[in-house]
């Protein structure tokens, strides 16, 4: 059974690796990440996310469930702002600059190529969890001051996480759960 890796794991911060052949391990882990993502309330995750090293993710912001494998970034275009947090860093909110628009080039768990057009909040959504497969995490961008500001949580849920003693994560409400 996957669980959700919490701030401070060191599965957070390893770069993916890609699928070279999916078998039905990987469609069975993408179900199960799946699940864990509309448990969670979150509307992404990430493999990283579950200490799975290898690059995929699952999304879905209400129109439909997108499991993709090794996706690629093809193009972006124009820009955003939104308020992200992660299903990684409970309690964290961080106003983040993304591109409006994506194209994505990925597998789908049939070995299906897929070619998506992403705009808004997919976009966003998409770029986060494409991230996460890079071992980047939405703290990473926050200003010095932001960080100033979160280093105590940050540091709570640091020791939490080793301890191993979260098992709910605490909620804030932000626009993006991911």
């Amino acid at each position: 059974m996957l669980k959700i890796k919490f701030f401070g794991d060191s599965a957070l911060r390893k770069k993916a690796k890609p699928v070279k052949k999916i078998t039905p391990e990987h469609k069975e882990a993408l179900s199960q990440m799946a699940g864990l993502m509309y448990e969670s309330s979150g509307i992404g995750l990430a493999a990283a996310q579950v200490g799975l090293e290898e690059s995929m993710f699952v999304a879905d912001i209400g129109n439909g469930l997108y499991k993709l494998i090794n996706p690629v970034m093809v193009r972006k275009e124009g820009m955003q702002f939104l308020e992200e947090g992660c299903l990684s860093i409970p309690g964290i909110c961080i106003k983040m600059r993304r591109a409006k628009k994506v194209w994505i080039k990925a597998l789908n768990e049939n070995d299906e190529p897929q070619d998506i057009e992403a705009e808004g909040l997919l976009a966003c959504v998409f770029q986060h969890e494409m991230d996460h497969l890079k071992g980047k995490l939405i703290v990473d961008y926050a200003s010095l001051l932001d960080k100033f500001k979160m280093a105590r949580k940050l540091k709570e849920l640091k020791k939490r996480a080793e301890d191993e003693k979260l098992s709910q994560p605490e909620t804030k409400s932000c626009s993006l759960q991911l």
